[in-house]
């Protein structure tokens, strides 16, 4: 390990740790992109990020590249294929709505409603870059967190309550919620005054 300081969640895990360092907080528009975070952070409830970090490729796999347009094909056979699949999260529920997630995208898609500024669109498409000192002060979910799953379930997603919502908005970077001892939350600020 290097002498960096960082937030405490990785702790001393390479995956966790590279995962913190280039992916966690850093501002995400492509809509595959984030549509693949909104299904994982569906996939997460009940368990810990680390776990599906682990199994992030398997899932990646066994969902075609996370492509809402494979996916919103899947039939019955497709999850049986995927409840055999030890290599990821093999719950029915789960399995489910990733599919069902993939079809309401293309429905909106087809509307003229792109994803990004589905999401985006909470909160004028400008990442917020919070200064909090101690963990205890970062929230589990916002009135944003609220407002954006109201939204999602309105379209029909589920597992997407406001607490899966506002980790998804940290890991898609519309939060900063690195603390500010954390060597990333100044990288961040400098990174999005440079692109505005």
């Amino acid at each position: 390990m290097d002498d960096k300081t960082r937030c405490h969640w990785p702790g001393q895990d390479p995956l966790y740790v590279a995962y913190h360092d280039e992916e966690w907080g850093v501002p995400e528009y492509d809509p595959r992109a984030l549509w693949e975070k909104l299904v994982l952070d569906g996939f997460q409830a009940g368990l810990s990020w680390i776990t599906i970090l682990r199994k992030r490729e398997a899932l990646r796999e066994a969902f075609a590249g996370f492509d809402p347009d494979k996916v919103a094909r899947f039939s019955e056979t497709d999850i049986e294929r995927l409840m055999n699949n030890p290599g990821i999260i093999r719950s029915r529920a789960k399995i489910v709505s990733a599919i069902d997630s993939a079809r309401i995208t293309l429905d909106l898609r087809e509307k003229g409603i792109s994803f990004t500024d589905l999401i985006w669109q909470a909160q004028d498409h400008q990442p917020i870059h919070n200064h909090f000192e101690d963990r205890t002060e970062v929230p589990a979910e916002t009135a944003t967190s609220r407002e954006l799953a109201k939204l999602l379930k309105s379209h029909g997603y589920k597992f997407c309550g406001p607490v899966i919502v506002y980790a998804f908005m940290q890991a898609v970077g519309m939060v900063n919620d690195h603390l500010v001892t954390c060597f990333r939350h100044g990288e961040l600020i400098a990174a999005d005054a440079k692109a505005s």
